[in-house]
């Protein structure tokens, strides 16, 4: 049986390409495809706040996402799901910040709901290098792919403003008419 490719897959596997390879000389085809396939993930709105609170509601602050990952003082059920949450953590935090930087609040009044672009960058650095401790056993082959992305992290934000730009200048990104 085979896997079913995402319709727009190839379209970001390229659009991903031509801004890690071509403009930043990132060359590293794993990172590449997962950061194309992240993208078509969160083309589809119902996988961007996927992670839920108790009572089944979107969890959309950064710092109630990474409560909720802890298994020792926090809900997570095994350390397991703390390596689950955190691989969305990072996964969020990278979209935001690469493909949408006006959703961070560079201004401290504005925090309350919006993560700066920092605290975006420290917890998918930080979500990523933990999911790269699970080394072991299943996830023995993807540990190396989640150490290169927390350690490349902020390149991976700029490859993904890069795109977002390319995405930009084909008007592919813009919001819809407005209709009276």
């Amino acid at each position: 049986m085979t896997e079913q490719i995402h319709p727009l897959e190839r379209f970001f596997q390229q659009a991903v390409r031509n801004s890690y390879e071509g403009r930043l000389g990132l060359h590293d085809p794993g990172l590449t495809d997962y950061v194309a396939h992240l993208l078509c993930e969160f083309s589809e709105a119902e996988n961007l706040y996927k992670m839920r609170d108790e009572t089944g509601h979107p969890v959309e602050e950064l710092a109630e996402m990474i409560s909720a990952s802890d298994p020792v003082n926090g809900p997570a059920p095994s350390f397991d799901a703390e390596r689950a949450l955190r691989k969305y953590i990072g996964d969020f935090a990278l979209f935001v910040g690469g493909m949408y930087p006006e959703a961070t609040a560079s201004d401290r009044r504005l925090r309350h709901h919006c993560p700066s672009l920092e605290e975006l960058i420290q917890a998918g650095k930080e979500s990523y290098f933990i999911v790269s401790q699970f080394n072991l056993f299943e996830y023995k082959d993807e540990a190396p792919l989640f150490a290169r992305l927390s350690d490349q992290f902020e390149h991976c934000i700029l490859g993904l403003t890069l795109v977002r730009e390319e995405l930009d200048g084909r008007k592919l990104l813009q919001p819809p008419p407005l209709r009276n």
